[in-house]
């Protein structure tokens, strides 16, 4: 089994995305599909219900920081309470794009992180451009969860991991460029890493310029794999037993 732990396999997303769901359990792919804002969750829930290989994060996304409203958080705080969802994500802060809403992005993820403590559940955390305020906010929280496609230094993931946190490695770690994201994996436990896709964008240097799926997960396998000098089959193993224990799938 593979476990994609970030995925947006859903139709605002991806045309075709029930048949990649079907491809992928051929495969024995299972995926979380991580909603941004309330139309993305309802077809998140509606997929989880639907597909054994399919569990569902739901969350409000930062670019939405200036337009949920109360309404939308209280609907939020309702959907977390279905069985199949297994996290609050994807959520988090990216100063890249803009810092001049700063302020409305922080106080978003301060409610979505009091929706996971209240819900239980893990988080799965967006960050960009913003990694000291989102350790900080997440520090001052009782939540475990993934960092999604991490971009911090090595010691910073190693402060997460001492949270409780996974850093989750997707199809970046393949390109020669990356050297950040391998002295990460190189400098944390294997015991501490997720894998994911964030499909369908970010996709391996070996299908570069397409459209990502999960079925290209087998790509930051192989290349954690070589890596870190395991088996193929050992990343796959550890890092499928890492996203059970967390998202309790």
């Amino acid at each position: 089994m593979m476990i994609d732990t970030h995925c947006h396999v859903y139709s605002s997303e991806m045309e075709d995305a029930e048949e990649i769901i079907r491809q992928a359990a051929k495969n024995d792919i299972h995926m979380i599909l991580n909603g941004t804002d309330p139309l993305s969750n309802m077809e998140v829930l509606d997929l989880a219900g639907k597909y054994e290989n399919v569990h569902g994060a739901l969350g409000y996304f930062y670019s939405f920081a200036d337009e949920i409203t109360d309404e939308d958080i209280n609907l939020l705080d309702e959907q977390l309470a279905d069985d199949n969802v297994v996290a609050v994500g994807e959520i988090g802060l990216d100063y890249y794009h803009t810092k001049d809403n700063m302020g409305a992005q922080k106080e978003l993820f301060e409610k979505m992180l009091d929706l996971a403590e209240k819900h239980d559940l893990p988080v799965i955390v967006h960050s960009r451009k913003s990694m000291q305020d989102t350790f900080d906010m997440i520090k001052g929280h009782d939540v475990v969860g993934s960092m999604h496609a991490y971009q911090g230094s090595a010691e910073m993931a190693r402060e997460f991991v001492k949270l409780g946190f996974y850093i989750g490695i997707g199809g970046p770690i393949t390109h020669p460029n990356n050297k950040k994201a391998r002295k990460t994996v190189n400098n944390i436990d294997i015991g501490h890493v997720l894998v994911e896709t964030d499909s369908p964008y970010m996709a391996p240097k070996e299908t570069k310029g397409e459209r990502n799926t999960p079925l290209n997960l087998k790509y930051v396998i192989r290349k954690l794999a070589l890596e870190l000098d395991l088996k193929e089959s050992e990343v796959m193993e550890i890092t499928s037993q890492n996203a059970k224990a967390l998202f309790k799938i």
